[in-house]
């Protein structure tokens, strides 16, 4: 169906949240709610010419399009966390009404709830690692001799030896540096999570990423758990940090289903 228009989501939030802003959507539409008791989507009027199942298809593998819809969905889902605990809703969750809106948020209540509590008075901060293939090599190699040490005669030979086996290595090495790091930072945060590598296409980056992790921090540790990926890049040679955020908390919702 390509007729008339569709309910896009972009967020659900609680009735205790002040009210979403003014804003328009992904499509010009004027951003608007559906309320079921203590919860309340935020939603927009999108026409299914192009929001529907099949032009939506197509519109997704359109990179240019889907770049700036994405855009246009964060920007509403930011605002609206701005003012409130929120559950960001993923990308193209299209419904035929406002009926199935909150028929959703009936049968999904508990989780729903479940999720704004969790997300309350909580930012979510991305942190990826990147692997310096040569310097952990270097710093592996340092480190190996250093402990197998037996005395200046064989001081050459134990770093030549050495630095062949953190070369063949390395791959291990930077999984078992990435490994304790993520481990590290879910202890300085209320849930923590290991996404997948950002795809060199969509980033623009040829760095070796050897984590990329999304982490739930509480509003008032923000600064600890900053002070926290600072130290850690500088205990780990060879391995980059870099800390981004904060967002919302797309990657600690949990709650989507299949849209209709």
């Amino acid at each position: 169906m390509t007729d008339g228009a569709g309910v896009w989501l972009y967020a659900v939030t609680s009735a205790t949240a002040s009210e979403p802003p003014e804003m328009t959507g992904i499509a010009g539409e004027t951003v608007r709610t559906v309320v079921s008791d203590r919860l309340v989507a935020v939603v927009g009027s999108v026409p299914l010419a192009v929001f529907g199942a099949e032009p939506l298809r197509r519109n997704l593998e359109d990179l240019p399009w889907l770049e700036a819809t994405a855009r246009a969905h964060d920007a509403v889902v930011s605002a609206v966390a701005r003012r409130g605990p929120t559950i960001p809703l993923r990308l193209a969750t299209v419904y035929l009404d406002d009926a199935r809106v909150r028929e959703l948020l009936d049968e999904r209540r508990p989780d729903f709830e479940s999720a704004l509590a969790l997300v309350t008075g909580r930012t979510e901060w991305g942190v990826k690692a990147y692997g310096d293939r040569a310097a952990l090599t270097t710093a592996v190699a340092e480190a190996r001799a250093a402990s197998s040490a037996k005395g200046a005669g064989t001081a050459y030979l134990l770093r030549r030896r050495a630095q062949l086996s953190a070369q063949e290595t390395v791959e291990h090495d930077a999984a078992v540096r990435a490994d304790e790091i993520h481990a590290r930072l879910v202890r300085q945060a209320a849930a923590g999570r290991r996404q997948a590598a950002t795809d060199p296409v969509l980033s623009g980056s040829r760095d070796w990423m050897v984590l990329n992790g999304t982490y739930l921090v509480d509003d008032e540790r923000a600064d600890e758990f900053a002070a926290t990926v600072g130290e850690l890049g500088k205990e780990y040679a060879g391995i980059r940090l870099e800390i981004t955020g904060p967002w919302p908390p797309y990657s600690f919702a949990g709650v989507e289903r299949e849209a209709v």
